[in-house]
Parts: C-alpha cells; sequence; structure tokens
C-alpha cells in the first residue's frame, strides 16, 4: 500500500507505472488493476469554476487513508493498493486524484477501488474551496454523491 499527497502536478500513468515496476510483491499475482482517476472541472453547481485550493490535515489525511485502505483490503481480496491525492491550487483538467487497485480478478478490483474512492470523499480530511469565474471563492459543501 503506498499513499502520497502531492502539492504538484502529477501523472497518473507515470505514477501507475513507477508503482507496479518497483512493487516485487505483484509480480505474475494480479490480472486485473482497478484505476480511477479524478480530475478538475472547470463547472459546479450551475457556475463555472477556473480553479481551486483544496486543503488538507497534514498527518489526519494520511492516517485516514491508511484505515480507508486497510478496511478494503480486509473486505476484498486485494494485492496492492496506490492512491495519490493533490493538494494546494489546482485548475481546469488537472489530475485531483489516483486510485489504483491490482488483485487477481476484476470484480475485487472495481469493488475496492469504488469503495476507497467513496470513503475518501466522504471521510478523509479534504477541503475545496472553489474560484468561480467571476473570481467569488466558495467552499465544495458536498462532496460525494451519497452511494455508501
Amino acid at each position: 500500500m503506498k499513499i502520497k499527497i502531492v502539492t504538484e502536478s502529477f501523472d497518473p500513468w507515470q505514477e501507475i507505472q513507477q508503482f507496479q515496476q518497483s512493487a516485487e510483491n505483484m509480480r505474475g499475482k494480479f490480472g486485473a488493476t482497478s484505476i480511477f482517476i479524478g480530475t478538475m472541472r472547470d463547472f459546479n453547481e450551475g457556475d463555472d469554476v477556473k480553479g481551486m485550493t483544496l486543503e488538507h490535515y497534514p498527518g489526519m489525511t494520511e492516517k485516514q487513508l491508511d484505515k480507508i485502505i486497510s478496511e478494503s483490503m480486509q473486505k476484498w481480496s486485494v494485492i496492492d493498493v496506490l492512491v495519490v491525492h493533490r493538494v494546494g491550487d489546482v485548475f481546469p483538467d488537472d489530475p485531483i486524484v489516483l486510485v489504483a487497485v491490482w488483485s487477481s480478478h476484476r470484480g475485487d478490483a472495481f469493488d475496492s477501488s469504488r469503495y476507497i474512492m467513496e470513503v475518501l470523499k466522504s471521510k478523509a480530511p479534504f477541503w475545496k474551496k472553489e474560484i468561480l469565474s467571476t473570481d467569488i471563492k466558495r467552499w465544495v459543501d458536498k462532496n460525494t454523491d451519497g452511494y455508501l
């Protein structure tokens, strides 16, 4: 399991490739990789959004993500997990979050990655402040679609 909180833009595909190449425990073991990449869009709640600042609680954020991933690995047969999450200033089309799950079978990989992402969105200590096209700033209240 690996968790990265980054302040600069990241390439999700490069993160996946680097993790997979360095993960000796996975060689020949996985038959499925489920990948979720969340990017910033330029609209929310009917308004144009030109940027966003993502804040987190260092230490607590990583601890909560570790707990979420551990819960997922107990529920499903998962070989390994990578979560990368961006903080700081983000702009449309920038990747914000990467969740990658490796498993022997696709069902476990799909279910685990969905669970990690949904619980991350509802329980991990991240806060978003949008900058609208009118330069008004507002905190994002609703952070998940209520899957769980």
